[in-house]
């Protein structure tokens, strides 16, 4: 019953915004979803260092330019490796 009334109070807290220092510093110092949001972003810009489809091939490299089925290509391809780098795999990268 102890355990229970721990978790009850928990949420309580949480609801309340009183979480616990240390809880609350954790959650603040976290850059893993920002730097590989960041890296990810600019890697994958349709034109910079690929594109999918290209405008003549399959695969252009470094053309710098883009058109709207390149557009929805890469972000498909974001929010795969997004997904596979947050969630899955759970990339967490503290400072301070």
């Amino acid at each position: 019953m102890a355990a229970v009334d721990a978790v009850g109070e928990e949420l309580v807290m949480e609801q309340k915004g009183e979480l616990p220092r240390e809880e609350e510093a954790t959650a603040r110092e976290d850059w893993g979803p920002v730097i590989i949001a960041v890296v990810l972003f600019v890697l994958l810009v349709p034109g910079l260092l690929f594109q999918i489809p290209g405008r003549n091939r399959v695969v252009e490299f470094g053309n710098m330019q883009t058109s709207g089925a390149s557009i929805v290509v890469h972000a498909i391809i974001y929010f795969g490796l997004i997904t596979i780098f947050l969630i899955a795999i759970g990339v967490h990268i503290y400072a301070g």
